[in-house]
C-alpha cells in the first residue's frame, strides 16, 4: 500500500515525467513490464512472499538455545524470616538476580522437519507469485491483441468511408449535369452516413480496447496511451501436438510446480505429527544470587558479600515422555496424511487443468487457422464481387441497393478475416508461452 501511495505521488508531483512515457507508443514487453512493476496484487503477493521468509527465519532460529535474565524486588511486612533464620515482626527486603538459559536436545525430529515444511512453503509461493506474473502476461498480451485487431476495424471502417465518400462526390457531379435523382443522392449519403456511424462505433470500441489496457496497467490515466502497432505479418505454421507442448509446460510452469511443492510440505505435515510420538530431551542451566535486609538491626552481610555468598548455579535435562494423551497425536497423523492425500488430487486437477488449457488454446488456433484460410477465399471473392458490382454502379448498371450489398458482404468478410488472423497469431503465441514462457509479438 505504502508503495502505491508513494508511485501515484510521484506521479502527481511529477507529472512531466508520466507524460514523457505516454509521449511514444508502448511496445507490448513495456506493457507486460510496467504492469508487473505497479500491479498492485502482484505487491501484495510479493509481501506474502515476504512473510514466508520470516516464518523460515523463526523455523530455523528454533535450533538456537534461549537467553533470559530476570531481576526481582519484594519487600514483606510484619512477621518474616532474619538472616540468622529465625522470625520476628520486622520489614524485610529480598532482591534476586537470575540468568538462565535452555535448548532443545530432541523432539522428534520436528525442528528439523518444521524447518523443510517452511522451506518447501516458501519455494510454492515464490511459484504463486511468478503464476500470478504469467497471468498478467497472458492478459496484457490478450488486450494487446484486442486493441490492434480493434484498430484494424478502425481501419476497415475508414475505407468504407473512403469508398462512400467518393461514390457521393460522384453523384453529386452526375445530379449537378442532371444525369443523376436527388434520391439517388440522398441514399447515398445515407449509406455515407452509416459509414460514419460505423465508424465512431470503431472509434469507441478501441478507446474502449485502450482504456482496459490503461486499467489493468495501473495508469493514473488513459489519456495520450498508445500502443505500438507492429508488422505482425501471417505466416502459418505446423502447429505442435498439444501432448508435445504439455509435456514441456508440466515441468516447468510455476502453477504445476506450485503444486508439487505443497505436496512436499504436506508430506513434512505427516513427518512433524508423527514427531509428537517420540520422546523430547531439553537441556537448561543458569545462574542467580540474591540480597536481604530487615529494618531492625538485625546483623547481615554487605550487598556484594551477600551476592557472592548466596551465588548458585544449576544446570539440568528435562525428559518428557508422551505416553497418552487422549488419541490427539494419532489423529493429528491421521489428518495430516489425508491433507497429503488431498494435495495429491490438488497437483494432478492442476496438471489436467493446464493441459485442458493447451488443449483449447491449440483447438482455437487450428479452428482460426481454418477460418482464416476460408475467411481469406471468402474475403477475396467478395472483393472482386464488389469491384465488378462497383464498376456496373458506376456505369448506371447497378442500383444503389446492389452496390451497398455488395460493399457490405466484402467489408464483413475482411472483418472476419482480421478477426481470425488475431485469433490465430495469440493463440500459438499462447502456445509457445506454455512451452517455453515466451509471449510476444
Amino acid at each position: 500500500m505504502k508503495r502505491t501511495l508513494a508511485l501515484f505521488l510521484a506521479l502527481a508531483l511529477a507529472p512531466g515525467a508520466f507524460a514523457q512515457d505516454l509521449s511514444r507508443p508502448w511496445t507490448l514487453k513495456e506493457c507486460t513490464q510496467w504492469a508487473m512493476d505497479h500491479n498492485i496484487s502482484l505487491h501484495q503477493q510479493e509481501n506474502s512472499l515476504k512473510q514466508r521468509e520470516i516464518e523460515l527465519e523463526n523455523a530455523r532460529n528454533d535450533r538456537l538455545p534461549s537467553l533470559s535474565a530476570s531481576a526481582s524486588e519484594n519487600l514483606s511486612f510484619g512477621r518474616g524470616l532474619t538472616a540468622d533464620n529465625t522470625y520476628a515482626n520486622t520489614n524485610t527486603t529480598s532482591t534476586s538476580f537470575s540468568l538462565g538459559s535452555g535448548v532443545n536436545l530432541f523432539n522428534g525430529f520436528q525442528t528439523k522437519n518444521n524447518i523443510l515444511q517452511n522451506e518447501w512453503n516458501l519455494k510454492a509461493v515464490t511459484e504463486d507469485l511468478e503464476k500470478a506474473r504469467d497471468d498478467i502476461r497472458v492478459t496484457v498480451a490478450r488486450n494487446y491483441f484486442q486493441i490492434l485487431y480493434d484498430m484494424e476495424i478502425l481501419d476497415v471502417a475508414e475505407r468504407q468511408i473512403g469508398i462512400d465518400s467518393a461514390q457521393v462526390a460522384r453523384l453529386e457531379a452526375l445530379f449537378a449535369n442532371g444525369k443523376a435523382s436527388p434520391a439517388e443522392v440522398a441514399q447515398q449519403k445515407a449509406a455515407l452516413a452509416q459509414s460514419c456511424l460505423t465508424r465512431t462505433q470503431a472509434e469507441n470500441t478501441l478507446s474502449l480496447a485502450l482504456l482496459d489496457l490503461a486499467q489493468l496497467l495501473e495508469l493514473p490515466s488513459p489519456e495520450g496511451f498508445r500502443i505500438v502497432r507492429p508488422d505482425t505479418g501471417m505466416e502459418l505454421r505446423l502447429l505442435e501436438k498439444p501432448e508435445d507442448i504439455y509435456a514441456e509446460a508440466v515441468r516447468t510452469k510455476p502453477a504445476v510446480k506450485a503444486e508439487e511443492f505443497r505436496l512436499e510440505q504436506a508430506g513434512t505435515s505427516v513427518a512433524i505429527a508423527k514427531g509428537r510420538l517420540y520422546p523430547s530431551l531439553s537441556l537448561s542451566g543458569g545462574i542467580g544470587s540474591n540480597y536481604y535486609t530487615t529494618t531492625q538491626g538485625y546483623p547481615q552481610a554487605s550487598f556484594w558479600d551477600q551476592l557472592s555468598n548466596n551465588f548458585s548455579q544449576y544446570v539440568g535435562l528435562s525428559l518428557n515422555v508422551p505416553i497418552f494423551n487422549k488419541f490427539q497425536t494419532r489423529n493429528q497423523i491421521r489428518s495430516a496424511q489425508l491433507n497429503r492425500q488431498t494435495q495429491e488430487l490438488q497437483l494432478e486437477n492442476v496438471k489436467k487443468g493446464l493441459y485442458k488449457e493447451i488443449q483449447q488454446a491449440w483447438y482455437n488456433a487450428s479452428a482460426s487457422e481454418d477460418k482464416y484460410m476460408a475467411s481469406k477465399a471468402a474475403s477475396e471473392s467478395y472483393e472482386e464481387a464488389f469491384k465488378l458490382v462497383e464498376a456496373r454502379y458506376e456505369n448506371g448498371k447497378a442500383n444503389i441497393t446492389e452496390f451497398n450489398e455488395a460493399k457490405n458482404q466484402y467489408l464483413r468478410a475482411e472483418s472476419e478475416l482480421l478477426q481470425a488472423r488475431y485469433e490465430y497469431l495469440f493463440q500459438t503465441r499462447l502456445l509457445d508461452f506454455y512451452k517455453n514462457g515466451a509471449l510476444d509479438l
